[in-house]
């Protein structure tokens, strides 16, 4: 993969930093290595691996290397492959879409429900529909939290129930009626196929025939999610990786703000 010291490639390009026009980062500026890994549903041999070569080009990229593969089980070869990554991307004009707020601590979190709410706010999260997983909203919800940052369980001034996984839509609206739920959080972490898509928009449906999704601050989160893409099927944000129990914090109450829900 070197396109350094040691290797015999020519590196005659030009070496300067571009962000309007970045490329893949090997070890020298601009030289566009990238490491990829697929499978093919052909048996390991000499043809295997001129198909993954013409694979790679295909992909846009030059001097196409494969050095492993291994026949997963019959009929299915396991690649591991370098190449040299002819496009480049203009960094400098993209904008993405994101939850814009300022972000409060744990303590900064309380003494503003303190003193603008006045009472404790009540969020409740699962992972809804058939998701067996819980690693996203654990992180969110559970007193420990995740990477330094302390889940809603340990703030004083909220009421945090996590249902966990494999909890259907109903039984969640049902959960957040009961417990007269302030904001409901649903992590979705199974993607194949975009069943979380499906998910998601059942669970809005559900809360609008319900007439309470107004009535309610909705969010999801997951290692997909975007906000713009939450927000398009119809929830108040979304939170993806990265995000923490004080970035949703955060966004519950100036959104309950903004709603006049803290009268």
């Amino acid at each position: 993969m070197s396109g350094g010291l040691y290797s015999t490639e020519g590196r005659d390009f030009d070496q300067t930093l571009d962000l309007s026009r970045i490329k893949p980062y090997g070890d020298t500026m601009n030289d566009g290595k990238v490491q990829l890994s697929f499978t093919l549903p052909v048996p390991a041999g000499d043809e295997a691996i001129e198909a993954a070569k013409q694979l790679i080009k295909k992909m846009g990229m030059q001097n196409p290397q494969v050095v492993f593969f291994r026949e997963l089980t019959e009929g299915f070869t396991f690649f591991n492959c370098y190449g040299s990554c002819e496009h480049t991307v203009d960094y400098s004009s993209i904008y993405v879409p994101k939850v814009e707020s300022t972000k409060w601590d744990m303590a900064e979190t309380d003494d503003f429900i303190r003193e603008n709410i006045g009472r404790k706010i009540v969020v409740v999260g699962a992972s809804t529909g058939t998701d067996a997983h819980t690693v996203g909203i654990d992180a969110i919800m559970n007193m420990k939290g995740f990477a330094g940052h302390y889940g809603l369980e340990r703030y004083e001034m909220i009421e945090a129930y996590n249902l966990g996984s494999q909890v259907p839509n109903e039984e969640f609206i049902a959960k957040g009626i009961e417990l007269n739920a302030d904001a409901l959080l649903v992590s979705q972490t199974v993607t194949q196929k975009d069943v979380h898509i499906e998910n998601l928009t059942n669970l809005v449906e559900l809360l609008e025939a319900e007439g309470l999704r107004d009535k309610i601050i909705l969010i999801a989160g997951g290692a997909r999610i975007t906000n713009d893409l939450a927000k398009e099927l119809g929830y108040d944000a979304g939170f993806g990786p990265g995000k923490y129990a004080d970035d949703v914090a955060t966004f519950i109450l100036k959104e309950m703000v903004e709603r006049g829900m803290n009268k």
